[in-house]
């Protein structure tokens, strides 16, 4: 699953907002360590106002509190890699938002900064919506474009399966 294309990820896109234009919902992402990656895929399909509400990058703590109602004592007592700050994400996203569906991503794509507990390639995926709301804790293998490119089509591949949860 390392080499995914720019092509794929554009297919996976495309689906993704003809499911969402079929069942009148509104997307909206928030990205920490693939950095606004998801709603690039999002904005580069012509029309995606009509079914992508907004993205958010929160690459800091303090930007998954203030934008996202991240609490402090999640980041503290899980760290930010975490399902509950996964889940948090995805659901401030979603509260701060006019969307139907959210996903967040939050992650070490490296090539520093894992741990023993948390290594590299650790990314954890939510998606919330106004019914359900769910975390994924991923693995991903490669160099931080690998970990990275794999995070953003794990997170568009589960939109549908969780807006229709």
């Amino acid at each position: 699953m390392q080499n995914i294309s720019d092509a794929e990820l554009q297919q996976l896109t495309i689906q993704i907002s003809k499911y969402l234009l079929k069942h009148h919902l509104l997307l909206s992402v928030a990205e920490s360590c693939t950095g606004g990656w998801v709603a690039k895929c999002c904005t580069d399909i012509a029309g995606s106002s009509t079914w992508f509400d907004r993205g958010v990058v929160s690459y800091s703590n303090q930007a998954k509190q203030d934008l996202l109602n991240v609490q402090d004592s999640t980041l503290t007592e899980f760290g930010a890699v975490s399902e509950q700050t996964a889940l948090e994400m995805a659901q401030g996203c979603l509260s701060n938002s006019n969307a139907d569906i959210a996903v967040s991503i939050t992650g070490i794509a490296g090539p520093d900064g894992g741990s023993r507990d948390k290594p590299v390639g650790t990314v954890w995926i939510a998606w919330a919506s106004k019914k359900s709301a769910k975390a994924v804790l991923h693995h991903f293998s490669g160099n931080r474009d690998a970990v990275r490119r794999q995070a953003v089509s794990t997170a568009l591949s589960g939109i549908i399966k969780n807006a229709s949860d």
